[in-house]
């Protein structure tokens, strides 16, 4: 388990580790004996391991909160240093360790155990984002106690009192033969037979019907007006302009992503200056903090932080099913380089919407497709997106179905939702189904029937640039072209170039702006480490063909090797004047038919 450090003979039941090593919160407040070696090692194990996982769930808690985060530095100088070791509070179980104990037995001293680490570490405890890392750990600890009691039930084919216990008889234990558990399991395999488990969640239903909306019409305070199509053969690359309330988009066009509505050490008179246009928000992030209707109360976003261009926000549902524990579907894709990371946040997914806990204070937050769409609704950007489900790209194809059929219906509702009060907003549909070229298909075909303002491609993208590109060529030309649409979650520099002539509009990722802070810097030459030695004394511009900041790079190499926060702003500047020129040049080669 994350947060803490717990050696697995601690967890893993049975023989004498655990059933020596019963640790009492009057034992971590004793001094130590010089005779308990074995026990002291394991003491300060607890000990480190609590005050590393402070760190290392402050840089969790960092880098949940903001796609465009970096793991920001864990400050443990807020956990206080581990108590005395314990004395011999064990010794009495030390005399039971080549006693054969029961299972009941071992799951009462694996449950004692759960609650004694609690009391140590409520002792260490100097965090919000440590204690809810230290809760997903003892709920980790008792899932593993109770598969090993169950593990056990199977074997012994008996119920000894204890977790999971039936107690029907006088001695508080039950047996239950092999006809009972084959007819058990043989009753499942035929409820799955029938499509009794899809037809109980629903997952195959069909969404709502296109007739139960009213048809598309075009906004008079949001549109998309075509300046250009290539002529070029085999190119469907497009120069146009989106008329938002907020100001006009350019398109094609790159937007940098502001999580907490704010981008990393840049304000917003410094981003309109390096050409930013359009500027992403995350629902789940301001959700979580401060809170929707502070933000509504404030004036909605644009007044909030101060910002007089467009503003796009999502549902929240990426950073949800982002947030889940890794499955065996995780793997390596383009958007998630397989370094997904377990947090328990994500606690229920049903028809209705998505129940997950607070990276920031631990509470429950239900999201559903018509509260997502309330909340965006009170942050009050130009263009929202309605919720959706966020399947990995290692996923069977009935799962992936499910998961479009899933997301077709919470996007109709939040359609609905929004059509009650339009409020000057545009919402873009999400086009699902991974890389199946047919749910693809079907994905746009339904969402294209409905009134949506705008078309986002979602989901998994492919796990290489090669794969998106192929997507990507055949996903755009079904797209309706009267009608925006938006790339999410890619915007480097290699993505936008192979996949421009296919006709896509705005592109958003935190990448730019992301390693800029860690030092990797854009040219028209190719990608810059500038902390590296050989810029010392390079007293050239940072692009030598491109104007972007008024620096040298040997002063950004002075600046970052000196820890300098200046370094933070004037690098993520140069990415983001560098994209936005990149961009400009690249509607100037549409222009002229060259792309």
């Amino acid at each position: 388990a994350r947060g803490i450090r717990i050696p697995h003979r601690w967890l893993r039941g049975g023989g004498s580790d655990v059933n020596s090593q019963r640790y009492t919160s009057k034992a971590f407040a004793s001094g130590s004996s010089a005779g308990d070696r074995e026990v002291n090692d394991d003491a300060d194990d607890m000990g480190q391991g609590a005050a590393t996982g402070g760190a290392d769930a402050a840089r969790y808690s960092a880098a949940a909160a903001d796609d465009d985060d970096d793991y920001a530095d864990g400050n443990s100088a807020d956990v206080k240093s581990p108590p005395p070791r314990p004395s011999r509070a064990a010794a009495e179980l030390k005399k039971k360790k080549d006693e054969s104990l029961t299972p009941h037995v071992e799951e009462q001293l694996l449950r004692q155990m759960r609650f004694n680490l609690r009391d140590y570490a409520k002792m260490l405890a100097g965090k919000d984002a440590l204690k809810v890392e230290l809760d997903h750990a003892f709920r980790l600890a008792d899932e593993m106690a109770e598969k090993k009691w169950s593990y056990k039930i199977r074997r012994d084919g008996k119920r000894v009192g204890g977790v999971g216990c039936n107690n029907n008889n006088k001695n508080g234990s039950s047996m239950d033969d092999d006809d009972d558990i084959q007819g058990r399991v043989a009753a499942a395999a035929a409820a799955a037979a029938t499509g009794g488990e899809r037809g109980r969640r629903g997952r195959l239903k069909e969404p709502p019907s296109p007739e139960t909306f009213p048809p598309f019409n075009q906004k008079s305070y949001f549109r998309y007006e075509l300046i250009h199509r290539s002529k070029k053969p085999g190119s469907r690359a497009r120069v146009g302009r989106i008329h938002t309330p907020h100001g006009i988009i350019d398109t094609p066009g790159f937007v940098p992503v502001g999580t907490n509505a704010a981008l990393k050490a840049v304000d917003n008179d410094q981003s309109r200056n390096a050409g930013t246009q359009l500027m992403f928000c995350n629902t789940y992030h301001l959700i979580v903090h401060p809170g929707a209707n502070v933000v509504e109360k404030a004036g909605g976003l644009h007044r909030f932080m101060n910002r007089s261009g467009p503003i796009i926000t999502d549902s929240g549902g990426f950073q949800v099913f982002s947030l889940a524990d890794a499955t065996s579907e995780d793997g390596d894709e383009l958007k998630s380089r397989g370094n997904k990371r377990s947090t328990g946040s994500l606690l229920k997914v049903s028809e209705n919407g998505v129940l997950f806990r607070s990276y920031f204070d631990g509470s429950k937050i239900s999201l559903t497709p018509e509260e997502s769409v309330r909340a965006q609704k009170m942050l009050g950007a130009d263009i929202i997106v309605p919720l959706d489900e966020l399947p990995p790209y290692h996923v069977t194809t009935e799962r992936l179905k499910e998961s479009v059929y899933l997301s077709h219906r919470w996007e109709a509702r939040s359609l609905q939702e929004h059509l009650k009060n339009p409020q000057k907003q545009a919402m873009y549909a999400v086009i699902h189904g991974g890389v199946d070229r047919e749910l693809r298909k079907l994905s746009v075909e339904y969402l294209s029937s409905l009134p949506f303002d705008g078309f986002a491609v979602g989901g998994s993208l492919g796990k290489d640039r090669k794969e998106m590109a192929e997507l990507l060529q055949y996903v755009m030309p079904l797209l309706p072209e009267d009608r925006p649409n938006h790339v999410l979650g890619i915007a480097d520099t290699e993505s936008i170039e192979s996949t421009v002539a296919f006709g896509c509009d705005t592109f958003d990722s935190a990448y730019p702006t992301r390693v800029a802070r860690h030092g990797t810097l854009f040219t028209t030459d190719g990608i810059i480490h500038i902390k590296l030695s050989r810029f010392k004394e390079d007293y050239n511009r940072i692009d030598p063909k491109l104007e972007t900041i008024p620096y040298s790079r040997s002063y950004l190499h002075h600046l970052l090797r000196a820890k300098e926060p200046l370094f933070l702003t004037l690098a993520s500047l140069h990415n983001m004047i560098y994209m936005n020129k990149m961009m400009a040049n690249i509607r100037g080669k549409i222009l002229r038919d060259e792309i």
